[in-house]
Order: C-alpha cells, then sequence, then structure tokens
C-alpha cells in the first residue's frame, strides 16, 4: 500500500464516520507556545474551549507537522524533524467509545495489521485512572493487552503553560506507537491546576511515516515510498546509512519550511532552516556528493508531495537553498581547516568556530569527534545567547538603549536601516501589486517592518488565493527590475489625498504631509503619504518574496514578505 493509498483510505473512511475534511495549516502557527506546527490539534487548540466556533462537530486532516528537538539525532533509525499527522478531532462531538472504535476499525480491517498492546492512563495522584477507556477496549477487543503507566506516558498535556488536557490511548503496531488518542476532558491552568472542561473533546494523531513503515513491512520509516526514492538519488556506494538518512529528512524539512515563508537566517524558524540547510552542504562536502544533485532531491520531494501540498514552491526551494549555499561555501571550508588545527574543543570554541565560520554545532561535534566529546547542545546553546545579550548590551550602551531612528524606522545600526529601508519601500511596491490584481483599493490598517521580513495588514473581505499572490509577486519583482525612481514629495494634507495618494485610515495626518511616489510623473505605479524612509530607485529593494497571507480579524488581511 503506498503512502498516496494511505493517504486515500484515511480520507475516506473519516468521511464515512461523518467528519468534514480540513486542509492542513501552514507549519508557522498563530499559537505562540511554539515555534512550528507540532501536532494536527493545533489548528482546532481554540475549538475545544469554544466548541460552537469549529467548522463542524468531527473533523479530520492530514496536517504537515516540524519538531526541532530532534535534529541532533536524525539519522539513527527513527527520528525525523519534518512528518506528517493523520488526526481525528471532535469538539463536544463524539467521546471515548466512538473514537477507540474508529481507530480499532481502521488499523484493523483498512490498514490490515494486527495491533500487539495499546497503553491507557493508569492514574497519578489526585487523577483518576481511565477505567472508561479500560471497559471499552475490554468489550471492543478483548484479546488486546492493556498497559497502565502514569501521567508522563498517558495523559497529554497542552504545549504552553495552559490548555486542553486529558488521558490518552496509545496504540502499537510491531513494537511502535502509530497512534495517541487524546481525551481532552481537562483544563490546565497556568498554575498547574486542572478544571473539568464543560464540553469535551477528542484529539488524535497518527503518524504517516510510521503507519508507512508497519503497512509497507519497511525496518525503519527510511525504506518507506516516502524516503526511499530520495535515498535512492543520492550515491550509493561508500556513504553511510547515517548520511542519506540525514539529507533526505532534512530536504524534506527544508522544502516545506522554505515554501512556507521561511528564510535562513540566526534567529528563530529561520535558524533552524539555517541549521538543516547547513548539515546537508556539509554532509555533501564530506562525502563527496555534488551539491548541485539536491535539485533533483528537491524535484522529486515536491513531485511527490505536490498532489497534497500545492504551496510547494520548486523554484523558491531552490533559490534560497542556493543563495545559502554560497554563503556558507564561502566559510565553511575554512571552518574546518581550523577545527583540524585544534586541541580539544570546548562549547566556547565551538561557538566561536559557529560565529566566525558558520559551522553548525552538529557538524562540529561529528568532525570534531574524540577532541568535540565535551559539548553539548545545550551549553552551545547558553554560549549563543550569552553573546547575544553581550551583542544587544553593546547595541544599546553605542545608541543610548534607542538605536538610530530616521523617519518611520529605528534600527539598531546602518546596516539594519538599511534593509528596513529597503523592505519599506518593499511593502508600498506590494500594497500597489495586490491592487492591481485584486482590481480595487485595499484600505490600510497597519503596518510593521522587521529587519527579517515586512509585514502589512489591509481590509479585504476575503482570503487571497496562492494565484492572486503570485501574480502580485510576479508585478511586484517586475517594477524592482525596471528600476524605477522613488520621488518625495512635501505637500499640504488635503492636497496629497487629492492627487490620490493612499493613506492608512487609522493614522491622523499633520496638516503637511510626505508623499513618496514610485515611478515617472503622471504614470506612478504607488503613491502614498508616508514619513519615510525608502530607496531611491526599486531596483535597490531585492528580489522580493511573499511568505504569508492570512486572516487578522473580521475583514481584515495580513500579509508578510522578505527581499533578498
Amino acid at each position: 500500500m503506498t503512502h498516496q493509498e494511505i493517504r486515500e483510505k484515511f480520507r475516506k473512511f473519516m468521511g464515512s464516520k461523518g467528519h468534514k475534511w480540513v486542509a492542513s495549516s501552514s507549519l508557522l502557527p498563530s499559537d505562540p507556545s511554539v515555534l512550528f506546527t507540532t501536532a494536527g490539534m493545533q489548528q482546532f487548540k481554540q475549538y475545544y474551549t469554544d466548541p460552537s466556533s469549529a467548522p463542524a462537530a468531527n473533523v479530520a486532516s492530514i496536517q504537515k507537522c516540524m519538531r526541532t528537538s530532534d535534529i541532533d539525532e536524525v539519522g539513527d533509525e527513527s527520528h525525523l524533524t519534518f512528518f506528517e499527522m493523520l488526526g481525528n478531532f471532535s469538539f463536544n462531538g463524539y467521546w471515548k467509545r466512538e473514537a477507540t472504535q474508529y481507530a480499532h476499525e481502521f488499523i484493523i480491517k483498512e490498514m490490515g495489521l494486527k495491533i500487539d498492546h495499546v497503553s491507557i492512563f493508569g492514574g497519578e495522584g489526585d487523577i483518576p485512572a481511565d477505567e472508561e477507556s479500560e471497559k471499552i477496549w475490554r468489550e471492543i477487543a478483548p484479546e488486546i493487552v492493556i498497559k497502565k503507566f502514569g501521567r508522563a506516558d498517558n495523559f497529554w498535556g497542552p504545549t504552553g503553560n495552559e490548555g486542553p488536557c486529558g488521558p490518552t490511548t496509545e496504540i502499537y503496531v510491531n513494537g511502535i506507537e502509530v497512534w495517541n488518542l487524546v481525551f481532552n476532558q481537562c483544563y490546565k491552568h497556568p498554575d498547574g491546576r486542572l478544571e473539568a472542561l464543560e464540553s469535551p473533546g477528542v484529539d488524535t494523531g497518527m503518524g504517516l511515516e510510521r503507519l508507512a513503515m508497519a503497512v509497507q513491512k519497511k525496518e525503519n520509516v527510511f525504506g518507506t515510498d516516502l524516503f526511499e526514492p530520495l535515498i535512492q538519488m543520492l550515491p550509493q556506494d561508500n556513504i553511510s546509512k547515517k548520511v542519506h538518512r540525514i539529507i533526505a529528512d532534512h530536504a524534506r524539512a527544508a522544502a516545506f519550511i522554505i515554501s512556507d515563508g521561511v528564510t535562513p537566517s540566526n534567529k528563530d524558524k529561520g535558524y533552524v532552516l539555517r541549521r538543516l540547510i547547513r548539515r546537508i552542504i556539509v554532509q555533501c562536502h564530506l562525502n563527496g556528493i555534488e551539491i548541485e544533485a539536491m535539485n533533483d532531491i528537491f524535484a522529486k520531494i515536491v513531485e511527490l508531495y505536490s498532489q497534497y501540498y500545492p504551496e510547494l514552491d520548486i523554484s523558491k526551494i531552490k533559490s534560497i537553498f542556493a543563495v545559502e549555499n554560497e554563503k556558507f561555501q564561502k566559510t565553511f571550508k575554512n571552518g574546518l581547516k581550523e577545527l583540524e588545527k585544534m586541541g580539544s574543543v570546548d562549547n566556547a570554541s565551538a561557538f566561536k568556530l559557529y560565529e566566525s565560520f558558520g559551522l553548525p554545532f552538529d557538524v562540529i561535534q561529528e568532525v570534531g569527534g574524540s577532541k568535540a566529546s565535551s559539548l553539548t547542545r545545550n551549553g552551545f546553546e547558553e554560549e549563543r545567547k550569552r553573546h547575544q545579550e553581550i551583542s544587544r548590551a553593546g547595541v544599546e550602551k553605542k545608541f543610548g538603549g534607542h538605536g538610530m531612528k530616521e523617519g518611520d524606522l529605528t534600527a539598531a545600526n546602518k546596516e539594519e536601516l538599511w534593509k528596513k529601508t529597503r523592505l519599506h519601500t518593499a511593502t508600498h511596491i506590494i500594497v500597489a501589486a495586490l491592487e492591481r490584481v485584486l482590481g480595487q483599493k485595499l484600505p490600510q490598517a497597519g503596518s510593521d517592518i522587521m529587519a527579517e521580513r515586512l509585514r502589512f495588514d489591509f481590509t479585504f473581505p476575503r482570503k487571497v488565493t496562492l494565484e492572486e499572490l503570485k501574480k502580485a509577486e510576479n508585478i511586484a519583482n517586475d517594477i524592482v527590475a525596471k528600476d524605477l525612481p522613488v520621488i518625495c514629495e512635501e505637500m499640504d494634507l488635503q492636497v496629497a489625498l487629492d492627487s490620490g495618494a493612499s493613506a492608512f485610515f487609522k493614522l491622523k495626518y499633520p496638516p503637511r504631509v510626505k508623499v513618496y511616489s514610485i515611478g515617472e510623473s503622471g504614470a506612478y505605479f504607488s503613491r502614498e503619504l508616508c514619513g519615510g524612509p525608502h530607496v531611491s530607485r526599486t531596483g535597490q529593494v531585492g528580489h522580493i518574496t511573499i511568505t504569508k497571507e492570512e486572516s487578522v480579524s473580521g475583514g481584515n488581511r495580513r500579509i508578510r514578505a522578505v527581499v533578498n
């Protein structure tokens, strides 16, 4: 059974049980408690406390997920970064009996597998055992072995300080856990107190890779048709399974993260992407794999997944990977030479190698061998945080705690101010491009420029489609390519408005305002009231990539974008 057939069986099965199908949400969550989307329930989190707002009482999905805690472990038999979760969810709809019956039926009848055993919550402290689940399993499948465990194993807690939680049932096939049924019957408060939910809910998650491994009778997930086509494209002679697995896993993760709008950086999601890409580059270098082979790997990933995830953008994936490779190649070979010269390598010297040459922690650890035996990921990250604090303190001392300010923009230094200036002009270009695609003026409702990205809000009654976003992005980059002039004029407010200049409807403007226009007089592409600063010509902006479009509140949409 192929992964395509598994997906289709799951979708049809859950549909036959009255579930509404919901598309996967982005890997970039609105939930601030996590860096990436780590589980299928995250996009449904609010519905457990407010079932009336759910799209249906019972829903199902296949959710793309990303977990960063296991990056260093990838290469063994089981650890992954990117993975997919098949799940069914109920918000005050059905309860434990139905969820258990569905899971049992799907595993036994649809997948043709045998359940080794199941585990349930056996109680701990003042939280009673889940006797209801035990009774249901005894009735549905009396032959199945039931194991009982405590809170650490069979009681799901929220990803943040508070949220829905409850006892779980884990289903094991061929010695591995393939499905986890979570029964959200409590709400955890920040002080740790548990309160019974008025409307209990069901949250289940089954790993597609693990399920495929069991159905396809493979020894590990890397033997399934989700990985095997990628691994077979890599040279086979004198290259370890570990290297094959690292490259295949990291390429999948990088492709999905890039397509959801992340670019490499030294912060948060961008830092994770940079680690993934640079580990691929180093493994290719150390094992004599041509870096150009990654383009074929990425193309195969898009071929395998684009039917389910049309947002995968092969041109964006290849472009961002190529840019990061070009940046990294300039320094990492020198870093390897420096590493070879060193005696022992501790966390401080490892961070210096990272800061000076861009060598990732895991590469230093792998290449350093015994002389890097004292390295720990936690120690390395602590060193990185310490240097960030020193750097931040230096900026505050240099700029009096306020930074540099010009017009509407504040920055820590001239380099950051220039990057923000480019993003500022890019915002004007994207707004004008969207207006042309959507065929109407877009009242602007807010803007935020950071060194890594731009963000702006506008009023529009519906989601902007991927096709519309792509058209707007193409128009924007065409304007950049034309290298049009950006002109600043100062005039009376009413004169500016009468000239057709756009304005933020929430702002109160002074009697005299600045108007920034893009293009030649009489044929402006964009004309807006703005405090500046801006580039002098659009060619200075750089390539524009729209990374995300989302809802902010009723009638308001939000765009995020980057420039390279």
